[in-house]
């Protein structure tokens, strides 16, 4: 019996996973969680084999509480769902230790052979995916400034490319104006940026803020 925890902040997309879990045979939802903090306080308790892990939590992103699961719960294999396509996010869940990363577009059979896969000690790799991986290995291939970032620093890239100050920012991510502040003062570093225009405009071409 494969036992997964799913994890997404929106009830509605838990109960579908839910009710196609349920009647694939072999397969127990062991349980849900609707933010980062409930993973990792699910993970110890319900002790699944298959982590299902949306990227666009509260708090927390699913890339930062990744890192994480990783070192807390090594035996745990993660399939990170998410609506960004294998290029811009999937490269960096499979570096930072997803054992599979799926699109939520993908078809319910698909999802279902991932977890599969990944519960066998396998890694789920599509061809978007594969190609995207060797994209990165070639080091001849100019790569994009916001894959040098760290997962915080994404997910705070992604914020502001949604429009929030470093107030609202803050207060979502329970941290004090000043260190999202000085995260952003890095952000903007790394990024060779200045303002938040420009953080924001980055965002929404590559499609990170969606």
């Amino acid at each position: 019996m494969i036992r997964v925890l799913i994890a997404d902040d929106h009830p509605v997309v838990r109960k579908g996973l839910r009710q196609f879990l349920a009647e694939e045979p072999g397969v127990q939802v062991a349980a849900e969680a609707g933010s980062a903090a409930e993973v990792l306080s699910l993970l110890g308790k319900t002790n699944p084999h298959v982590l299902l892990l949306d990227i666009n939590m509260p708090g927390r992103s699913g890339l930062e509480a990744l890192e994480e699961i990783r070192r807390t719960f090594p035996a745990v294999r993660v399939i990170v769902l998410s609506v960004h396509p294998e290029e811009q996010l999937g490269v960096r869940a499979i570096r930072g230790g997803a054992a599979g990363y799926l699109n939520k577009d993908a078809a319910p059979e698909e999802l279902m052979n991932a977890i599969r896969t990944v519960s066998s000690g396998r890694k789920f790799i599509t061809p978007a995916l594969a190609e995207a991986l060797a994209m990165s290995l070639d080091t001849s291939t100019d790569r994009d400034p916001h894959e040098s970032l760290s997962s915080r620093e994404l997910q705070l890239l992604r914020m502001i490319g949604l429009g929030k100050t470093v107030s609202e920012v803050a207060d979502e991510l329970a941290l004090s104006v000043k260190t999202v502040s000085t995260y952003r003062t890095r952000l903007l570093e790394k990024m060779n940026m200045k303002t938040n225009a420009e953080l924001t405009r980055y965002a929404l071409q590559k499609g990170l803020s969606d």
